[in-house]
């Protein structure tokens, strides 16, 4: 294996689910697959890190000879964990995912998947995250398993641009419905969340988060949103770099010096 290309692979919907195992099955054809994920399901995490308790991993012997570990922590821990302690190397390519379910437009903010991405990016190492618009446990990625395969191979063959990772969306529709891939911008949309009132057995209140997803452009052909609405995989590439560099200047010109009064 000495010099081998080394891929991490890793999710938020935790160590058992099956799109984890699609992509790792997947990724074997282009190199050597470690895999850190959730012990169980970390989704909507975003960027969390674990502080406040310790971290524990597991060793897992379910994959088939590939070396598996599940950690208690957040996607984010994983790929730092996988990173800065559990491989013998840093990895040549970090892949997330396949989550069952979006991860586009304002979604991006909240994932798990797409975090772990990002936290590879912040490492230098090329990353990307894949999902499918499913989200059934038990969904079918005979679709997925080709448009990844062709995305990796693709990002592994011309690079990723240093800076940015790659967020993939695929529609689940069988392979002859997928009209193609399409490089698109994050879509402008909100969700609006709503707080339902509950109570439980010992009649104490709670609220159980719920809401619906507002497409605020729905007629842009640009977006990631219009591609899988049309049945195009959507590659997104982004960057963890916050800063509205247009605004700067503007932002410059307001009477923020001087004395504090």
């Amino acid at each position: 294996m000495k010099g081998k290309r080394i891929i991490l692979v890793t999710n938020d919907d935790g160590i058992k689910a099956k799109g984890l195992n699609v992509l790792a099955d997947v990724a074997k054809s282009f190199g050597e697959v470690r895999i850190v994920a959730p012990l169980d399901s970390q989704s909507a995490m975003s960027h969390a890190i674990t502080v406040k308790n310790p971290i524990r991993v597991f060793k897992e012997t379910s994959f088939n000879g590939i070396e598996a570990y599940a950690c208690n922590g957040t996607p984010v821990d994983c790929v730092k964990m996988a990173v800065h302690h559990l491989l013998p190397t840093k990895p040549s390519l970090i892949l997330s995912g396949i989550n069952h379910g979006s991860n586009s437009s304002s979604s991006i903010l909240y994932s798990g998947t797409v975090a772990a991405a990002i936290e590879g990016c912040l490492n230098g190492i090329p990353s990307i995250g894949f999902s499918l618009l499913e989200f059934s446990n038990n969904a079918n990625f005979e679709a997925a398993k080709v448009i990844v395969y062709k995305i990796i191979k693709e990002a592994i063959e011309n690079g990723i641009p240093n800076g940015i990772c790659l967020n993939v969306n695929i529609p689940y529709v069988p392979l002859d419905e997928i009209k193609g891939i399409k490089i698109c911008r994050q879509n402008h949309g909100v969700w609006r969340e709503e707080f339902e009132h509950r109570t439980d057995p010992n009649g104490f209140d709670y609220y159980w988060l719920t809401g619906t997803f507002e497409n605020l452009e729905p007629h842009a052909e640009d977006t990631d949103e219009w591609a899988l609405k049309n049945n195009y995989v959507s590659i997104v590439p982004i960057h963890y770099d916050f800063t509205s560099y247009k605004h700067i200047e503007e932002i410059k010109k307001w009477s923020l010096n001087g004395q504090f009064n």
